[in-house]
């Protein structure tokens, strides 16, 4: 029993059976207090499918060597040009969803390219580089979105006319479009179809790309520079495929998300994105020279699970002034500050 027990410790790990026990505590507050469960469920599997794909642009990152991917708002804001130039088409549904991914993923495709020469060039630091490249491009592109040329009476600022709003609704293009395809009740819990069933079709995806030959031969990069260089392996042609698919994963992820959560945030939103996908994939197992697709489904779910149940039980143990969400950044923060003291995995 003994031996069993260190086993499935040891399987396990203990940063996920301490994130999952506070879990169950919570889960547990809630059904005391007399929460609404079914909202919390649905919310639970709402949030994992908006945020998956963002956690999983951290895994070709993670295999090709270039550690966990801090720049990803370079992706992020590649997707949200896409996004803007889809709706300036007047374009709404499934459309205007597929044309804002299409033009993500050519400019991502680009940004990635670019940003893993940056890479190669500082390796070693790419954790600390890729920060601040982040930030760089995100702090610059909110110049791009008052001097775009894009007039869409949906998106510019009522007076002036020109200039894009910090926040923008997609009420009438594609809000929930994947939330709502095929979404069902189960017991009084919405199930988000389409959502999941996207999140799903990418972890395949990459699933199946870490089983092609390009895929192997990257992970042999990131897990042996040396070795793999003494095989005829062209070390940094293979991870700037890896930072190339994590800035498209990157770009197709902030799509996902803006149409779940109904609104695109443009100028500064995207500066800190990159923290709770990075928190996320830790969670869930990863270290910065192992990750797999199992690591982001546990991650995500178990990252966004905390922060969906966490903020109402705060609410009905604290009801006064604004102390539930002293507590919700505090708790959000406090997932990522220990997530970061897991970086080598966290056994």
């Amino acid at each position: 029993m003994k031996d069993r027990l260190k086993e499935f410790v040891d399987n396990v790990g203990y940063p996920r059976i301490i994130i999952g026990l506070f879990l169950l505590f919570l889960l547990i507050s809630a059904v005391m207090l007399k929460l609404q469960m079914r909202s919390l469920i649905t919310g639970i599997l709402v949030r994992t499918g908006m945020n998956g794909i963002l956690v999983l642009a951290m895994v070709p990152s993670i295999q090709s060597g270039t550690g966990l991917n801090f720049g990803l708002p370079v992706g992020i804001v590649c997707g949200l040009v896409g996004a803007v130039v889809s709706i300036e088409m007047n374009l709404s549904g499934f459309a205007g969803f597929t044309a804002a991914i299409i033009i993500g993923v050519i400019l991502a495709v680009i940004s990635g390219y670019i940003y893993g020469h940056m890479l190669n060039r500082v390796k070693g630091q790419e954790m600390l580089v890729g920060t601040y490249a982040g930030f760089s491009i995100a702090s610059g592109m909110c110049m791009f979105w008052l001097l775009a040329p894009l007039y869409s009476p949906k998106m510019i600022w009522p007076y002036g006319g020109k200039g894009l709003r910090v926040t923008i609704s997609l009420e009438n293009t594609f809000d929930k479009v994947l939330n709502n395809w095929k979404a069902f009740d189960l017991m009084g819990v919405t199930v988000p179809t389409g959502l999941l069933l996207f999140m799903a079709l990418f972890c395949f995806i990459i699933w199946l790309f870490s089983r092609s030959k390009t895929g192997i031969t990257m992970q042999a990069a990131g897990s042996n520079p040396k070795f793999a260089e003494s095989s005829g392996i062209d070390v940094d042609k293979a991870r700037i495929i890896g930072t190339t698919i994590s800035t498209v994963l990157g770009a197709v992820g902030i799509v996902v998300y803006a149409q779940s959560y109904g609104f695109l945030q443009l100028y500064t939103a995207p500066l800190f994105m990159a923290f709770p996908a990075v928190a996320a994939i830790l969670i869930g197992g990863a270290s910065v020279r192992r990750a797999t697709i199992f690591n982001v489904i546990l991650g995500t779910f178990l990252f966004q699970a905390l922060l969906v149940v966490a903020l109402p039980v705060t609410n009905a143990v604290l009801p006064e002034g604004n102390l539930s969400e002293v507590v919700r950044i505090i708790i959000s923060n406090g997932i990522i500050l220990y997530a970061l003291t897991r970086i080598r995995g966290g056994e």
